[in-house]
């Protein structure tokens, strides 16, 4: 089972009950979002709410939420990064905003109301695989080893030490569950207690931690607003009821998680070490590639292990062969010869680059990335054939999550024959485009891009201001990044271990 750095910083003791209750002080009154037509939204960064992605944009579930809400309302959007959550909920007390988003639905936080819900989280207990997971929480009830947790699963914990009254545990309020999972995997935690949805995230990059289920009952995420903005709060409603049917936050939810359990605990092993034993032997020829296909070149990559775990011997059943797993006609086609490495990367490059040139520019991307790569393995006429049956059966036919569901069909005599091309295999590109999506997530973690500057901020447009008054590292390779001292010369626990060297140490282990 599957499960997900940012830095930990304050580390609140608690020992045996919640956390200390701070009354919200006044702020000066925010501008009406109303008049000023402006939303200010706190958030916190990470991989499932707001952070730089691959390509160097903004991305993240939240991010994507907020700025089609703005937009749909015709609201310009200044997102303010706040890395404590407990500080976020208290800065929206204070009206320092007009939303909090991602947070967990809370009905004793005072004067503030949440908008629906709109997915469920559940607190898991991380622990080194080495443990077995009945070692890992017959060592923690017995008060044998602490954890580490975020305060919004103090009030979990107090139920699960009613009959664990051992159990100890500590708040960390400066970081998110990824933070505290890195921290467990190079083994400077014995356990955290983290969101079972980061966990999932988190886990294809850190293979060496375990993760067990809930263990209380799931909690609902939503917006929160300050209790006295009836409009806004029924313009959520709304939104959320629109787009919940109109299948938009299914797909919003498939961008990011719909991928995340294709790998088992041994791939995602087997793919970090051969990242650092094999990939550095390519690497220069995939980043040839991307100059001149502009195509990442560590999709590249993810693409060539998805073909032939980067073995440019590699040959199949079915005829096609090298590093990319070509076939003789786009060998041919491509004008390269597929046993020679080099000029198989550059033909497997050049031949994605054709796919999605096939594929209508007005699609949006990463959708039309996904649905190239569909056709890369299956063909561009299976590929439209179960984009339209996804519109017979009223589905999206630009979407790569409602694409994904049609292409399974192309077996089925009943629809089959309803398309140009006939029959398919169509759940292979299905598991082939979600392994590469994996794969690509985990090398662009790990790996920087050749085309972006670590200090470049991502273009946004005239209705839309993120501003990280703390300086948050926001890109998602930021582990790669030096720690900053504190004042007193010491760097924060996580970004200790967070070096690439230390990271290549833990992952080979």
């Amino acid at each position: 089972m599957k499960r997900w750095l940012i830095s930990l910083a304050a580390v609140a003791l608690v020992g045996c009950g919640g956390m200390n209750e701070q009354q919200p002080t006044v702020a000066p009154q925010l501008a009406s979002w109303s008049e000023s037509k402006e939303l200010v939204v706190l958030v916190q960064n990470g991989p499932t709410s707001l952070y730089i992605d691959a390509e160097g944009n903004y991305a993240g579930l939240e991010y994507d939420l907020v700025t089609r809400f703005a937009q749909s309302n015709g609201l310009k959007v200044r997102f303010v990064v706040e890395s404590s959550y407990s500080n976020l909920m208290r800065r929206l007390q204070r009206h320092e905003a007009h939303l909090a988003v991602g947070v967990h639905a809370d009905e004793h936080v005072a004067s503030v109301s949440f908008g629906p819900s709109y997915q469920s989280v559940s607190p898991v207990l991380v622990y080194r695989s080495s443990l077995t997971e009945s070692a890992a929480l017959a060592k923690l009830y017995s008060g044998e080893a602490s954890l580490r947790t975020l305060p919004q699963y103090v009030a979990a914990l107090n139920q699960q030490q009613k009959s664990h009254p051992a159990l100890k545990w500590q708040v960390d309020e400066d970081t998110d569950s990824e933070g505290l999972m890195q921290a467990v995997a190079s083994g400077q935690l014995d356990y955290a207690l983290v969101d079972s949805h980061a966990a999932d995230v988190a886990q294809n990059y850190f293979p060496q931690v375990a993760a067990t289920d809930g263990i209380s009952d799931p909690q609902a995420l939503a917006w929160a607003m300050t209790n006295g903005d009836t409009q806004l709060q029924g313009l959520v409603k709304q939104f959320f009821g629109t787009i919940t049917a109109d299948g938009t936050l299914n797909r919003y939810m498939d961008r990011y998680y719909g991928h995340v359990n294709r790998l088992d605990q041994l791939d995602a092993q087997a793919f970090l070490s051969r990242r650092s034993s094999v990939l550095p032997e390519f690497k220069h020829w995939f980043q040839q590639a991307q100059d001149k296909t502009g195509i990442d070149w560590r999709l590249v990559a993810a693409l060539a292990y998805q073909e032939s775990h980067w073995d440019p011997t590699a040959v199949s059943p079915y005829g096609v062969r090298g590093l990319m797993m070509l076939t003789t006609q786009t060998a041919q086609r491509m004008g390269v010869d597929r046993l020679d490495p080099k000029q198989s990367i550059m033909g497997g490059a050049r031949y994605i680059s054709t796919m999605r040139d096939s594929i209508a520019a007005t699609i949006a991307e990463p959708d039309r990335t996904w649905l190239a790569l569909a056709a890369y393995n299956v063909g561009l006429g299976h590929l439209e054939d179960a984009r339209e049956l996804a519109r017979k059966l009223k589905k999206n036919p630009d979407s790569w999550a409602d694409v994904k569901t049609t292409l399974p069909l192309l077996r089925n005599p009943k629809y089959f024959s309803q398309t140009r091309y006939g029959y398919a295999r169509g759940g292979e590109p299905v598991i082939f485009v979600e392994s590469l999506r994996t794969y690509y997530d985990i090398l662009a973690r790990f790996e920087p891009s050749t085309a972006l500057a670590a200090d470049t901020s991502p273009a946004l447009s005239s209705d839309i201001e993120v501003r990280n008054p703390k300086n948050l590292r926001l890109g998602i390779n930021n582990q790669l990044q030096p720690a900053k001292a504190d004042k007193a010369g010491k760097a924060p626990l996580a970004r200790v271990a967070s070096t690439a060297a230390k990271l290549q140490v833990a992952m080979a282990h």
